[in-house]
């Protein structure tokens, strides 16, 4: 497995008045990534681009992508909102909450329908009302109620049973794979399908497709590749998520501030054990560049979330796609980060320590 990663980002320790260069290291993450344009070419990698690992929720657009392309958004007159909450691992604030029952009011699902299970909201002072008011978390606020109200939709929309809607041999777990798969660019007997948190399919396939994956969702150009149909269900998510980027995550949530600092260069899908999705939408470097995918992996999961942000800008740094205003407005989460201790002096740092192979 080592073989497969290389050190992306380092934590140094030293005296409270020693600069960054003077500092001992004192851990290290591991991690790989693939950064790969719409035409399927290796741009730049660190690591084994080719390390087959689970998306977890980076997966989350591509499995509400044949809902959508098969006209969910006309159907239930979805508005971007609704997709944006769709694709998302929402915090369970009262906002999301709310929204998720004006998206079950549209759809006819009810929040007993779902097969997420439940655990208290991520928004932390959400959980803490809850508590407060003796109130249980339920479904609704679980992170995944998005994901898993548009596969009850999907399933109602096509008078398919959806009892067991997560079931990997349902219909619609099979047309989200065989999507997937496509827009992969492999062979769908290759996609090892296990279990998330959330007990829907998930998919485990080699970093560089899914780059080109997150690179196909956002190239909105007609080529002979891929259905008209195919192509606006992807702009319809891509220009969800931008415009309501508050739906993907939530207060301080990474993904939800990238893409509010982008604007609309990028979206931005994080998924669990430190994974990463990010597609820079076409136009961005220059006139008539390509979509890229960019996916990333921390090898360890990255449990505590010190690493995955921190490496994500540091690659959106050297690919020059965040300006300095921007990636000022995110230093809080790198790429460089200052450590405290307890009385607030500074005892170390967090820094990046690769460089993309460019070329792949």
């Amino acid at each position: 497995m080592e073989s497969h990663y290389q050190p992306v980002y380092e934590f140094t320790r030293g005296d409270a008045f020693q600069e960054l260069h003077n500092q001992i290291v004192e851990s290290v993450h591991y991690g790989a990534l693939a950064i790969v344009d719409a035409r399927g070419s290796l741009l730049a990698s660190a690591g084994d681009p080719y390390t087959v690992t689970y998306l977890r929720s980076t997966a989350k657009p591509f499995q509400a992508l044949p809902f959508l392309e098969h006209g969910g958004k006309e159907f239930y007159q979805l508005t971007e909102q609704d997709i944006a909450l769709i694709c998302s691992s929402h915090s369970g604030t009262d906002q999301h909450y709310q929204a998720v029952l004006e998206l079950q009011a549209k759809t006819g699902v009810s929040e007993s329908d779902l097969l997420c299970g439940f655990h208290p909201p991520l928004h932390e002072p959400t959980a803490l009302a809850l508590k407060q008011r003796g109130e249980q978390p339920t479904p609704n606020r679980h992170n995944c109620s998005g994901k898993h109200t548009g596969m009850v939709a999907y399933a109602r929309m096509l008078n398919l049973d959806y009892k067991e809607y997560i079931n990997p041999n349902h219909p619609i777990q099979q047309i989200i794979r065989a999507t997937f798969a496509q827009m992969c660019d492999l062979p769908v007997e290759n996609i090892v399908v296990g279990t998330d948190g959330c007990s829907a399919p998930n998919f485990a396939i080699p970093l560089y497709n899914a780059a080109l994956a997150y690179a196909r969702l956002c190239d909105h150009q007609t080529n002979e590749k891929e259905p008209a149909a195919r192509i606006e269900a992807c702009r319809q998510i891509t220009q969800a998520m931008m415009a309501h980027p508050e739906m993907v995550g939530g207060p301080d949530r990474f993904d939800t501030r990238l893409m509010q600092a982008a604007k609309g260069k990028l979206v931005s899908k994080g998924g669990a054990e430190g994974y990463q999705g990010i597609g820079i939408m076409p136009g961005t470097f220059s006139e008539g560049s390509p979509a890229i995918g960019i996916a990333l992996k921390i090898s360890d999961g990255d449990l505590r979330g010190r690493a995955i942000a921190a490496v994500t800008l540091e690659v959106l740094r050297q690919l020059q796609i965040l300006n300095p205003v921007e990636l000022g407005e995110l230093a809080d989460f790198g790429p460089i980060v200052t450590l405290q201790n307890f009385r607030n002096f500074t005892v170390g740092y967090g820094k990046p320590n690769f460089e993309l192979n460019r070329g792949g």
